[in-house]
């Protein structure tokens, strides 16, 4: 058996709200409600388990490895959206994509402070 990331908790102030934005993005399905997750299926049959939280939510990174065909229509989403993106995790390239490794990837503001990217080529992976 290989070692897989199965799901992840995903704190935030609205479960519902969050996965709806991030799914939406992503282009994928609407979350399912399961115990008091919103559970959002990756392609690769990991989950983001989005779950409320009162207090302070302490904003974490996930990066999504996308096909260059997806990369396009997840930019064209942030753009209709009129949402601000950024080549790199210091915020300063704004609007702009990294082209590390052969590939194209970009980050932007997830909701309650979570930090999100996509990449179409893992890092490392040479180019």
């Amino acid at each position: 058996m290989s070692i897989e990331l199965n799901h992840t908790i995903v704190q935030v102030k609205d479960r519902w709200a969050a996965s709806r934005d991030v799914g939406q993005v992503l282009g994928l399905p609407e979350a399912t409600a399961y115990g008091p997750f919103a559970e959002l299926k990756l392609d690769n049959a990991a989950s983001l388990d989005f779950m409320d939280v009162e207090g302070d939510v302490h904003g974490q990174h996930y990066a999504f490895l996308v096909s260059e065909e997806d990369f396009d229509l997840i930019l064209g989403r942030l753009r209709d959206a009129g949402r601000q993106w950024w080549a790199d995790p210091f915020k300063r390239q704004p609007q702009e994509i990294n082209r590390g490794d052969g590939g194209r990837g970009l980050y932007w503001d997830g909701p309650d402070g979570h930090w999100l990217e996509i990449i179409t080529r893992p890092y490392g992976s040479g180019g």
